[in-house]
């Protein structure tokens, strides 16, 4: 059983810590506010009674002599309409109870805060809440009666149980316990579900990262169904986990690719090698023929080393261009006077147009002319015999434009978007590293300019190289 996740742990000790913190607080100034309300009915349903009414009733005993006062307040405390809910005390001027609502007899000595309160205070009246020498708590009122003098004539007390409230209380007090434990479990649970439905497929795609780690490209995330920001998640977690399976599979051919490349030349050179020990000078014709084979494949693997070294440096930041003043066309011209040769050995017809003008750039003008071979070099791989090659360079729109054009095998629609990823190779069945357009855009891109192609399959492809003339320095000149 899995345990319990960081986030589902944050979530506990904060979030619905303060989500409890709040629910309790909230529980507890409810029961206070209901506990405030029930005691202060009480205390003004006392306090209505202890009211001028009861000094004009007994305004009419103050001063008769006590037998008066207290046959007046029995006839009180007879008619006295609320017996159920309150007991009455009338208190003679001595401090001593003479009458009881109840009937029942009053014991002598009994303490009344609430009386000497009420005899302290500048209203005549006093409050007191506590508890009874019985152990019932209660809540009392008390008025006295003052003369015409001010002196005190007798009292009024009002007592009413706080028993009853305080039961009702209790139950209020525990239902709205439980409504606060109901409400902690309903957020506790609805919580819950959502943190696992944010972390379960958090772990799963944590799960597939781990089995991606060991090598099983194959691993995916599963849909939640949610079509949320989780599920988008898991989508660009399978699309990143589709790309990297591309990518090693790319790396795979890339390393059979580059095998064969290597091998290629080695065989040939290793061959000749041998070929030539054996003839020991005997055969000129053959031993020219040997050494140039062996010129030419050598060149050819210092090519194919200086692209992978080009290729490592573009992808660890580490490129570098030797920057100088220099004339773009002059280099375009040499790269073509060292393609021609070659592209007529092949049977192709080369055409090329460029503007007789100095266009001065400042960048790496050996690194423009890799450029350009590398793009003759694929129109002439992938051409076929009796096709054409053409090399255009004009100014339009305040940009240098150079166009090569073949008629060879064309590229798919569906590969033109990958052509200049790395390791990708259209057509398998021409010799290459894949790493020549990657490394070709990289160094346009840090001249400033751009490179765009244009293919159909079977009929050709026009690669686009464009550089803005701000970085050119345009100078006409005339033909003799």
């Amino acid at each position: 059983m899995r345990k319990l996740s960081g986030v589902t742990k944050r979530w506990l000790y904060s979030a619905f810590s303060v989500i409890a913190g709040i629910i309790l607080l909230v529980a507890v100034t409810a029961v206070f506010l209901v506990k405030g309300y029930y005691y202060n009915y009480v205390e003004m349903t006392l306090d209505s009674h202890a009211s001028d009414l009861v000094n004009s009733y007994f305004s009419n005993y103050i001063g008769t002599g006590n037998d008066t006062f207290v046959s007046g307040a029995i006839n009180f405390v007879e008619n006295f309409s609320d017996k159920d809910m309150m007991d009455v005390w009338v208190i003679d001027s001595s401090g001593r109870p003479v009458v009881s609502a109840s009937g029942f007899e009053i014991q002598d000595n009994m303490t009344m805060p609430d009386y000497d309160l009420a005899l302290a205070s500048d209203s005549d009246k006093g409050m007191w809440t506590g508890k009874l020498s019985s152990g019932e708590k209660v809540m009392a009122v008390t008025a006295v009666l003052p003369d015409s003098n001010g002196r005190n004539s007798g009292a009024i007390r009002y007592i009413c149980s706080l028993e009853e409230v305080d039961n009702t209380l209790t139950t209020i007090t525990v239902f709205i316990a439980l409504l606060a434990a109901c409400v902690m479990l309903l957020v506790l649970a609805t919580g819950s579900f959502f943190i696992r439905s944010i972390v379960r497929p958090v772990l799963h795609i944590n799960d597939t990262a781990k089995e991606i780690a060991k090598g099983n490209l194959s691993a995916r995330v599963d849909s939640n169904g949610m079509h949320d920001e989780i599920d988008e998640l898991g989508s660009t977690f399978n699309d990143m986990a589709s790309a990297l399976g591309q990518a090693e599979e790319l790396k795979n051919d890339f390393i059979s690719t580059i095998s064969h490349e290597l091998r290629t030349p080695l065989t040939a050179i290793k061959g000749w090698g041998e070929t030539l020990i054996q003839l020991d000078n005997s055969d000129p014709e053959t031993t020219k023929r040997g050494m140039s084979v062996i010129i030419d494949e050598s060149q050819r693997l210092a090519e194919m080393v200086e692209e992978l070294l080009d290729f490592s440096r573009m992808q660890s930041g580490k490129m570098r261009l030797n920057n100088s003043r220099y004339d773009i066309l002059a280099e375009l011209d040499d790269a073509i006077f060292s393609m021609k040769s070659r592209a007529a050995s092949e049977g192709l017809e080369f055409t090329y147009n460029v503007p007789q003008l100095t266009l001065a750039m400042y960048g790496d003008a050996g690194r423009i002319r890799q450029v350009f071979i590398n793009l003759l070099d694929n129109a002439i791989k992938y051409n076929k015999p009796g096709g054409k090659i053409s090399v255009t360079a004009q100014i339009l729109a305040g940009n240098l434009v150079i166009r090569f054009s073949d008629t060879g095998c064309g590229i798919s629609a569906d590969d033109i978007p990958h052509i200049k990823e790395r390791f990708f190779r259209a057509n398998l069945s021409v010799h290459g590293t894949g790493i020549g357009l990657a490394v070709a855009d990289e160094i346009i891109n840090m001249h400033g300019g751009t490179m765009e192609i244009e293919s159909k399959l079977n009929e050709g492809t026009t690669i686009t190289v464009s550089f803005p003339l701000e970085s050119l320095d345009v100078q006409e000149f005339m033909n003799d």
